[in-house]
C-alpha cells in the first residue's frame, strides 16, 4: 500500500473527497467518462485504447446490477423484496456486503450495523422527507441490531420480520470495487475512481503520476470544492471519508440532528469527531468503516482504528473539534 502525504501550505480541515486539478491530459490514451450511478456523479478517468462509450456501458451495466440487488429505494430490488419479506434468498452482492457489515459490528459492539434502516427513517434522513418529530426510540429498538440477522448459505435470516436491512453506508464504495475489477478485467492499470466522493486509484494519472486527492474542511453545509486539510498521493488502494457537516437538521428546540445515529442508542450521535477518512485496498470496506467511525464517535472510534489497523490494513485520519479550532489524529503515514 502506498500512501505518500504532500506538505500543505496551510491548514484547512474536511470531510468527504474530491480529485485535486491533474491538469489536461497529456496523454491520447487517456479518457474521462463523467455518468451517474445510485443516484450520485461518477466519474471515472482511465488509460486506454477502449472507447469512453465502452467504458460508460460498463458503469451503466454495473449501476443496473447494483440497484436491482441493494437498492433500498427501488421497490423491485432484491433487497426491497427482502424487507418486506417476500423472500429471503440472496445474491452474492448481499451476502457480501452483509459480511462485510457483520465484521464492522463486531469490532465496534454494534455502532455500526445495517438493521439500522427504521432508525434513519423515522429521524427523517431516508429519502422520503417528511415531518421530523423525534421518533419513539424504545419501540424501533426492539427491532434494530446485527445480531439479529445472519446468513445461511445463500438465505438472509432475519429474526424479527420488522428488521429492515440498509447498505447504502457501503453500496457506493462496493460499486466503485465493481468498476475497478471490470477495467482491471480489460487489462487496464491506470484509473482512478470516484463515485459519489468515494475513490479508488491504481497506477499514473495522465501526467505519470500518483494520484492525487484532497480531505475536505468540514464545517457546516460546506459545499466548497477547494479548500483542504490534507493533499495525499495514492496508488492501488481506496479512500472514503464520513462526515456529519452536510446532512443534518435544526429541530423545534434548535438542536443540530445530524444524520450519523448510533443504532445501540436510537439517537444522534454527539461527538466532537467532525470527519473520519479511511484509506483500505477495497473501497467498499473503506466506505464502510468511515461510517463506522463517525458512529462510534469521539470517545471511541480512535481506539478503534488503532486496535484493527493491521488486522484491516487501512489507514486512518480523524479531524476532532477542539474549541474555536480543530486537532486531528491518524496513522503514522499521514503524520508530516
Amino acid at each position: 500500500m502506498f500512501v505518500r502525504i504532500v506538505p500543505n501550505k496551510f491548514l484547512v480541515i474536511v470531510a468527504s473527497l474530491l480529485i485535486v486539478a491533474v491538469g489536461c491530459n497529456k496523454k491520447s490514451n487517456f479518457i474521462t467518462i463523467d455518468s451517474t450511478a445510485l443516484g450520485t456523479f461518477v466519474q471515472v478517468k482511465c488509460k486506454t485504447t477502449l472507447p469512453p462509450e465502452e467504458i460508460h456501458s460498463i458503469i451503466e451495466e454495473i449501476d443496473s446490477q447494483a440497484k436491482a440487488s441493494m437498492s433500498i429505494f427501488d421497490p423491485n430490488s432484491l433487497l426491497s423484496a427482502i424487507n418486506r419479506n417476500e423472500q429471503d434468498g440472496a445474491d452474492e452482492h448481499i451476502i457480501y456486503n452483509i459480511a462485510l457489515a457483520e465484521k464492522l459490528s463486531q469490532i465496534s459492539n454494534g455502532a455500526y450495523d445495517i438493521t439500522i434502516k427504521p432508525l434513519t427513517d423515522a429521524w427523517g434522513f431516508g429519502r422520503e422527507k417528511g415531518e421530523r418529530r423525534e421518533p419513539n426510540i424504545d419501540s424501533l429498538l426492539a427491532f434494530i441490531g446485527h445480531d439479529k440477522l445472519s446468513i445461511e448459505g445463500n438465505r438472509v435470516i432475519k429474526q424479527d420480520p420488522r428488521i429492515q436491512i440498509d447498505l447504502n453506508s457501503i453500496a457506493k464504495g462496493y460499486v466503485v470495487d465493481m468498476v475497478a475489477e471490470r477495467l482491471e478485467s480489460l487489462g487496464i492499470v491506470d484509473y482512478m475512481i470516484n463515485i459519489g466522493g468515494e475513490l479508488r486509484c491504481k497506477g499514473k494519472n495522465p501526467r505519470d503520476a500518483k494520484w492525487t486527492i484532497g480531505i475536505e474542511t468540514p464545517y457546516d453545509g460546506n459545499m466548497e470544492m477547494d479548500s483542504f486539510e490534507k493533499i495525499i498521493s495514492i496508488d492501488n488502494v481506496a479512500v472514503a471519508t464520513s462526515g456529519n457537516y452536510r446532512r443534518f437538521y435544526i429541530n423545534e428546540e434548535g438542536q443540530k440532528i445530524v444524520h450519523t445515529i448510533d443504532p445501540r442508542t436510537g439517537y444522534s450521535v454527539v461527538s466532537t469527531l467532525l470527519s473520519a477518512t479511511v484509506v483500505a485496498k477495497e473501497c467498499a470496506l473503506a466506505d464502510a468503516a468511515a461510517t463506522m467511525f463517525m458512529a462510534l464517535g469521539s470517545d471511541e472510534a480512535l481506539e478503534v482504528a488503532e486496535r484493527y489497523e493491521a488486522e484491516f490494513d487501512w489507514m486512518y485520519y480523524f479531524i476532532f473539534a477542539d474549541g474555536e479550532g480543530y486537532r486531528v489524529e491518524c496513522s503514522e503515514e499521514f503524520r508530516e
